[in-house]
């Protein structure tokens, strides 16, 4: 019996964590985290529930990474803390995570991997890497085979004709799989949606060429620093044209020089220049290489657009924003935008220039060619939101596959496959774990809660002062607000006023109850606000015995 739990990366983009059990075996194939949206306040990263794995660390055997972004490696250090198993990946995705295992100062067994080189993980899994196209380099996708049958996951993937490292997906190892038989197939569906082609990479290479030939001044290029296919493009075409790169941004800096240690770029030292000497050098004979095209507000990019640093943008200087925005990043890119548009720099991005950017992952003709390719015996869309989910399963319909074969999976689904059938047989604990900005603690949901309503609200600090011996209300309650409207704040003593009659309901008798004081208190002040400002703020009760 092979069961398929998927503990994040189904129903949201990110957190991306798909265990495969059995026999008393569990593999786990990848231990993303996903960046939170605006209605977290606080919140540093989310990562998955591991709870299930916890439950049954005894059958963990490891963790196989797929590449090295984040929404796919990113919860590492937070899993192998408590569940210390071996690591598997490419040299470039283990030298991703052993960056960020450093960061948080975790240990990990780390094992380098070659594609189309079978590796056990314990006794119940021969798991085979198979090169993928993506937009980082070393990329893979897994076969994996198990007593029950053979499971092919894709990892994030596209078909790309001509890539920029020359290494296509290996579509020939997955048909040869597919002839052999494949109990399931786990396909991502991020671009499920898009009915065109995805592009190649080249296309933004003739792009970027076509536009660092036209830029008189500065270029700036703001992208992802694990796009490193993109990044290459850039020092190749800054080196023919005669001009430096700055890197702007600690996670650029570090991606360029562990790239160039380990071979993957083949730039000369002499190609850059620190950020501090660009002021210095003709503006025709620099590019910035700059991390932000999310319009995060702490990113190289936002720097620039604030005139902080050494450089001024300015007339004649281009700035290309070299992806399109994720779904929730819109608005911010947009600010980030206009704030740029006053710099009187121009402004290149994908919605006036559409070949600068391209996706890495498979568009549904692509999505379409690996289903006819591997024509499994069951199928579960991965790696999307639940529209994505939906429209690649209607792909596979298309294709072909007859309803019993689709299984249209939510995180901790738990499905079964036995005896070449797949069901699903419930479901296993699971949810997102949210991470402080500042402390790097859990923050539970109700924590979240309260911040929600602390930014919806404000806050009101009551005082009461009690008499030990009479229990008599001597002072108070005296109101301070914290993120209260002017209005509001003007009306703190009328509000205050009708609290104290109201806490003056309270049976003397009954004061002697610290507790009981504290929990009026805040009825009370939440009422006479409510009856002001038809608002119920948060209230911080204290009560002081003299």
């Amino acid at each position: 019996m092979l069961h398929v739990i998927p503990l994040g990366g189904l129903g949201e983009i990110g957190l991306n964590a798909m265990v495969l059990a059995c026999r008393g075996e569990m593999l786990l194939i990848d231990a993303g985290l996903m960046f939170p949206t605006a209605e977290a306040p606080g919140i540093d990263i989310v990562i998955p529930d591991f709870r299930h794995l916890k439950q049954n660390a005894s059958q963990f055997r490891g963790i196989v990474l797929t590449h090295g972004h984040e929404d796919h490696m990113g919860a590492l250090p937070y899993l192998l803390d408590d569940l210390p198993v071996p690591v598997y990946g490419t040299k470039y995705t283990l030298a991703m995570a052993r960056n960020r295992l450093d960061e948080l100062g975790v240990i990990a067994d780390l094992r380098e991997i070659e594609p189309r080189t079978p590796f056990p993980v314990g006794t119940m899994f021969k798991v085979e890497a198979s090169r993928v196209t993506h937009t980082v380099p070393d990329a893979v996708g897994y076969i994996i085979r198990t007593p029950e049958g053979t499971v092919i996951h894709t990892g994030d993937f596209k078909l790309d004709p001509d890539p920029i490292d020359g290494l296509r997906t290996d579509l020939e190892r997955w048909g040869e799989a597919g002839e052999q038989g494949v109990l399931c197939l786990l396909s991502d569906s991020t671009n499920a949606e898009v009915t065109q082609e995805t592009g190649s990479e080249r296309v933004v290479e003739h792009a970027f060429e076509r536009l660092f030939r036209e830029a008189q001044g500065r270029i700036v290029v703001a992208l992802f620093a694990s796009n490193l296919h993109r990044v290459r493009t850039v020092l190749k075409l800054a080196e023919q044209l005669g001009r430096r790169v700055a890197l702007q941004g600690r996670s650029m800096t570090r991606n360029v020089e562990m790239a160039r240690q380990l071979g993957y770029l083949d730039v000369p030292e002499s190609l850059f220049v620190p950020l501090e000497a660009v002021p210095s050098l003709a503006p025709g004979r620099v590019v910035l290489l700059a991390t932000g095209a999310q319009g995060e507000a702490r990113a190289g990019l936002a720097q620039l657009a604030a005139g902080k640093g050494p450089v001024r943008l300015g007339p004649g200087d281009m700035v290309i924003l070299s992806a399109r925005p994720i779904p929730g990043n819109e608005r911010s890119v947009g600010a980030l935008l206009d704030q740029l548009q006053w710099t009187g720099a121009r402004l290149v991005y994908a919605q006036v220039e559409p070949d600068i950017h391209v996706s890495g992952h498979a568009s549904q003709p692509q999505q379409r060619r690996v289903l006819d390719l591997v024509r499994p015996q069951h199928f579960i869309p991965v790696h999307g939101e639940m529209r994505h989910l939906h429209r690649h399963l209607a792909t596979a319909r298309e294709s072909g596959l007859a309803p019993e074969q689709l299984l249209l999976a939510r995180d901790g689904d738990l499905i079964t496959f036995e005896e070449g059938r797949g069901r699903f047989a419930g479901q296993v604990p699971t949810g997102r774990i949210h991470k402080d900005l500042y402390s790097g603690g859990v923050v539970t949901p109700e924590a979240l809660q309260e911040r929600t309503r602390l930014a919806e609200t404000g806050m009101v600090v009551a005082v009461a002062v009690i008499d030990r011996a009479s229990l008599a209300l001597m002072a108070g309650p005296q109101l301070t607000g914290q993120g209260l409207s002017l209005d509001e704040q003007a009306l703190l003593p009328r509000v205050a006023e009708e609290a104290r009659s109201l806490f003056l309901q309270l049976s003397p008798q009954l004061r002697g109850d610290d507790a009981l004081v504290r929990e009026e208190l805040t009825r009370s002040v939440r009422r006479a606000f409510k009856l002001f400002t038809n608002k119920r703020p948060l209230v911080v009760p204290m009560v002081v015995k003299v």
